[in-house]
């Protein structure tokens, strides 16, 4: 089913043609753009008076004095505060935020679920995001939460903005576009987006229905993780990021702003897009990331490292080397180890583990875990191959062996995740999950000598 954007054309700044068209690339990077030549100030921040009779307005993703500070510098048609009046409280009942704990709700426990069904119901980004568990606290800004977007329909004067969070888009169907104050990101499978905290942004369907996953983070940013002996090459490089171009529209319009805010949803009225940043130069901006470009890297002689060596993104926590979430990705690759037994081996693990499948098979859950699926393996939960995946990575011959068509991630946390009501009760849970360890057999024999 395709249904039409929001017809709104937004002016977008000039941009390189080829694969970078419309985007900047670089991680985290100090970009600059303009939508309307000489728009953007040079050698200076926030001169006297502004081109264009624009405003200068910075938005800061985090204190003044971090280290270093992520800041962007707009330049815009009218003031923010022009985009904010009197908030109303409104309900979005499917949307939750940690603390979150059902008390009918056992969230300890092995979960899978099929993929969440699409209905008939017209949903936008607002009303089709669906909550499957939350870590931590949002109010103290720890912790995470995931979801299950259904979308069909675009956000049509309609705006949202998250105080709350930044969010990890991750498609597993259909294609989104997310016009945002910073410029446009055009989204589809096997690509992410990141929609920093504080950016107003609309959503609209390109093609749909739309599905797919998001991880909303509370504490610090995404960033590229460590690479330590690894060294400078493979993983995500941050060339592959991509930042989009200046965009704006100037159209009176009656328009609605959303903001989450403390777990808690507010709208304001206003008589116009706010989406009307002419020109930006900084730090904290929206990005995309093909995940077709993501290199990994593994063992080349025996043993299987740990899912770590698979981290796409980071959001660090106060403990070194324990983050409040890993973004990890596993995706087509080669295994070669040498007597090595080469699945995702058994184990219990003091992060909490939440995996989604974008395509294809998960070397070690062939069966069931289906592409839109997903899966909660609790802190400190056993968790491994089911008994076919392990028998046959047991006795398979250990030739060099590809992996295809597969790509699967996993949203991981230090916190415990707890389920919402909705994944517990209404989402498309499989209650024979736990079964599929059931007939792993008991093969100990003490004969001394005995292989």
């Amino acid at each position: 089913m395709n249904r039409p954007a929001d017809p709104h054309k937004m002016i977008q700044a000039p941009s390189l043609a080829g694969p970078n068209e419309g985007y900047m690339p670089g991680f985290a990077n100090d970009f600059e753009t303009e939508a309307l030549p000489g728009a953007l100030p040079q050698g200076m921040n926030s001169p006297q008076k502004c081109n264009y009779g624009l405003y200068g307005e910075q938005l800061s993703g985090t204190a003044f004095t971090a280290d270093p500070p992520e800041r962007t510098w707009t330049y815009r048609i009218r003031p923010s505060v022009k985009h904010s009046h009197r908030y109303q409280k409104i309900d979005l009942p499917h949307w939750k935020s940690a603390p979150c704990v059902d008390p009918d709700v056992i969230s300890l426990g092995q979960y899978r679920w099929d993929p969440v069904p699409h209905s008939d119901e017209g949903l936008t980004w607002l009303t089709g995001m669906r909550t499957m568990t939350t870590a931590g606290d949002v109010n103290t800004q720890v912790g995470m939460a995931s979801h299950i977007y259904l979308v069909t329909e675009s956000m049509v004067d309609s705006y949202f903005f998250s105080a709350d969070s930044e969010l990890l888009v991750v498609p597993q169907e259909g294609r989104l576009r997310f016009a945002t104050e910073l410029g446009i990101i055009d989204l589809a499978p096997q690509e992410i987006a990141i929609i920093p905290r504080g950016l107003v942004y609309r959503v609209e369907v390109l093609e749909g229905p739309c599905r797919g996953f998001v991880c909303e983070n509370y504490g610090q940013k995404f960033e590229l993780p460590g690479r330590g002996p690894i060294g400078a090459n493979c993983m995500a490089n941050p060339r592959d990021f991509k930042a989009p171009v200046a965009a704006f529209e100037d159209r009176e319009a009656p328009s609605t702003v959303t903001i989450k805010w403390c777990g808690q949803f507010h709208e304001t009225k206003i008589g116009h897009s706010p989406l009307d940043v002419v020109a930006w130069h900084g730090n904290y901006a929206p990005y995309k990331y093909d995940l077709t470009t993501y290199c990994p890297v593994g063992a080349i002689l025996f043993d299987h490292p740990d899912p770590s060596i698979f981290t796409v993104l980071t959001a660090p926590s106060g403990v070194p080397g324990t983050a409040n979430i890993d973004f990890v990705l596993f995706r087509e690759r080669w295994m070669v180890a040498e007597n090595t037994f080469r699945p995702p081996w058994y184990h219990k693990n003091i992060m909490s583990e939440l995996m989604g499948n974008i395509y294809g098979q998960y070397d070690a859950k062939p069966q069931g875990f289906v592409p839109g699926g997903m899966s909660l393996h609790n802190m400190m939960l056993p968790h491994g191959p089911d008994k076919n995946a392990f028998e046959g990575a047991s006795n398979s011959n250990l030739g060099p062996e590809k992996l295809d068509n597969t790509m699967s991630f996993m949203f991981e946390t230090r916190f415990p995740q707890h389920l919402t009501a909705f994944a517990a009760k209404d989402a498309p849970l499989q209650d024979d999950y736990i079964d599929c360890w059931s007939d792993i057999e008991k093969k100990f024999d003490g004969t001394p000598g005995l292989k």
